[in-house]
């Protein structure tokens, strides 16, 4: 345990890193899971890119689509 703290203590930014780059992960796997992109959603799941994949899905990707609400579609194509 003694050696874990000492690891931490030298090398903060790992930690600094983990907890900025969890809330981007689960930020694009969200987005990816509310858009129906079940390919996306796979690999950000399995990507460990410090974030960078993540960042690049949510700003580029993402933004070119747009989640339609069951309110927005005619009655017709529900059921």
């Amino acid at each position: 345990m003694q050696q874990m703290e000492q690891f931490l203590a030298g090398n903060s930014w790992l930690l600094f890193l983990a907890l900025i780059t969890l809330p981007i992960k689960g930020f694009a796997l969200w987005y990816s899971a509310r858009l129906s992109q079940k390919w996306w959603f796979i690999i950000l799941f399995l990507s460990s890119t410090l974030g960078i994949l993540d960042l690049i899905y949510i700003f580029f990707i993402a933004r070119k689509y747009k989640v339609e609400s069951k309110e927005n579609i005619p009655q017709e194509k529900i059921g």
